[in-house]
């Protein structure tokens, strides 16, 4: 049990353990809430409960009320799950840097390529995520769902998608990094 513990307070997991441990709980998933992995509709989920209370003729539109109705389903458990659980492995680990110095983003090769300024640093998370979120719409699915979930499955799209990601991250690093990595 103490081996157990000490591996699960480590910094780095092997990625073998790691990928056991996402498809046991991809397998858990399905069984316990028919359901597959994928977190993308949490935030139209988020989007649409927000909106529907600050602006309701707005969001009284087709999407809202029949393709992606707002309210608490599978995929916001699962984002706010993902969320509290990155927490407890950063705090099990040592590495929760939650209301400390430049916890913003304190890796250094940001740094140098962005700046020191922590909003700027910001801003470009922001504007890459919601370039993410944007792709995964159009792709069908986020990466959970689509990747991992379509992975499992063995669904060409999946393996499709794993490739364009994979290659377009190469090219955005070239593009922003430069020879600078």
């Amino acid at each position: 049990m103490k081996t157990i513990i000490a591996y699960i307070r480590k910094e780095e997991w092997s990625p073998y353990v790691a990928g056991i441990l996402l498809g046991i709980v991809g397998i858990l998933a399905v069984w316990l809430s028919d359901s597959l992995l994928g977190a993308s509709g949490a935030f139209e989920n988020l989007a649409g409960m927000i909106g529907k209370a600050v602006a309701p003729n707005l969001f009284d539109n087709l999407y809202f009320n029949f393709v992606m109705p707002p309210g608490f389903n599978w995929s916001l458990m699962l984002f706010i799950g993902t969320f509290f659980g990155g927490m407890l492995g950063a705090f099990t680990s040592g590495t929760l840097l939650w209301g400390k110095k430049d916890a913003a983003n304190p890796d250094e090769q940001w740094k140098r390529i962005f700046g020191p300024q922590t909003w700027k640093r910001w801003l470009w998370g922001f504007i890459g995520a919601i370039i993410l979120e944007y792709g995964a719409g159009i792709a069908g699915g986020c990466t959970s769902g689509l990747a991992i979930s379509g992975g499992m499955l063995l669904a060409p799209a999946g393996y499709i998608f794993i490739a364009a990601m994979f290659a377009s991250g190469i090219v955005t690093a070239m593009i922003i990094y430069r020879k600078r990595y």
